[in-house]
């Protein structure tokens, strides 16, 4: 997987043509310096709509287009928000702009967020880091990408007054938080305020490429990769749980206890796999242990295969020292199903949930931990 995971994000990074079953796709050219700016109809994470004209009492308009999945976009979320607080009263208004088509999206890719960009998940973000701008959402059609031709997350386009580009390029010149030392965007908007020529107009971009519609089948492939994967079911005695839980991996350990007969361990078994699937690729590994009695060995397997749990491992107890169970895994362990632990290298358990998964709340401690990290 991390072989084809390697080629996806790849072939995501080529530019020009694309070959996706034996049709050319050409990348949109991205806008010129002193074109106008394309005008839009777009729906914010507020739920209204804005338009090229909602903003037209800006002496200074920055079109950001930007994702919440991207490792580099999530590293400028904090200076793009810096950006409408230092300049607001001289006249700015960022605008950020999710270009991607949800879908084209690969789970392998999500692996330094919590986070699709979905229109809800959009929602989330700008919700929990309390953006200070309008987010819009232009990925159904990608008209509005097409028209400004953004390479990657994230993507900058300045303009002013008149709303003729003076800037495209990048942000600044470090995806680091604190260690950049060419302030590309900065620097234009403090030149048009200051009604001097932009020093820098055009800058090389990194980041993300943009997912467009016709990705999907990048998706698609790997999901139909994934249902073709072997699932394995081991036998484990409590000496076998308590040397996992020692995690010698050096990875962190994501460790699910469940059974046949629990409804809420069985739900959540699409949000575990999704979940490993994202963050296989990092310093990250995934168990499950099943507590159903041995006879009941190839249901189990049976349950594993169809949830499609092709994860690290996958474990049945099937003894009756359930107790022994609850000792050897997590003693504060109350006995409830299902029961999900995050364990660092070494044993330590950081996280636990208990009766059920909190989704983002899971994923948002598995990518917030110091092993794993939002950005490079």
């Amino acid at each position: 997987m991390r072989k084809l995971t390697t080629i996806c994000i790849l072939v995501f990074l080529l530019f020009g043509f694309n070959l996706v079953n034996g049709q050319e796709h050409a990348e949109p050219e991205t806008l010129k310096i002193g074109a106008k700016a394309p005008d839009f109809r777009l729906k914010g994470v507020d739920d209204k709509v804005y338009t090229l004209d909602s903003f037209n009492k800006a002496d200074i308009l920055v079109i950001i287009f930007s994702a919440p999945h991207c490792p580099t976009a999530q590293a400028y979320e904090e200076r793009i928000i810096a950006l409408q607080n230092d300049y607001e009263e001289k006249g700015v208004q960022v605008v950020k702009i999710m270009p991607n088509y949800p879908m084209a999206v690969c789970l392998e890719e999500l692996g330094y967020s919590d986070l699709g960009d979905t229109f809800e998940e959009m929602k989330i973000r700008a919700d929990h880091l309390k953006y200070n701008f309008p987010f819009l959402y232009d990925g159904d059609d990608q008209a509005v990408a097409i028209a400004y031709g953004p390479v990657t997350t994230p993507h900058v386009f300045v303009f002013d007054k008149a709303r003729i580009l003076r800037y495209q390029g990048r942000i600044d010149d470090r995806e680091k938080p604190g260690t950049a030392t060419q302030h590309d965007t900065r620097n234009a908007i403090e030149a048009l305020i200051a009604g001097r020529e932009v020093p820098v107009k055009e800058t090389r971009v990194f980041g993300c490429s943009i997912k467009w519609k016709w990705k999907t089948e990048y998706r698609q492939r790997l999901d139909r990769e994934w249902a073709g994967k072997e699932v394995a079911l081991q036998d484990i005695n409590l000496d076998g749980v308590r040397e996992l839980m020692k995690n010698a991996s050096g990875k962190l350990l994501v460790l699910n206890l469940w059974a046949t007969w629990c409804g809420p361990c069985i739900a959540e078994f699409s949000d575990l796999v999704e979940t490993f699937r994202m963050y296989q690729g990092r310093d990250f590994a995934m168990v499950t242990i099943n507590i159903d009695r041995m006879a009941n060995r190839e249901r189990v397997h049976a349950m594993l295969k169809s949830r499609q749990v092709a994860i690290t491992g996958n474990y049945i107890f099937g003894d009756e020292q359930r107790y022994e169970l609850i000792e050897a895994i997590d003693p504060e362990w109350k006995g409830n199903l299902p029961h999900t632990v995050i364990v660092e290298p070494g044993g330590k358990i950081v996280h636990r949930f208990s009766g059920g998964l909190r989704v983002l709340d899971f994923r948002r401690k598995i990518v917030e931990h110091p092993m794993i990290g939002r950005y490079y």
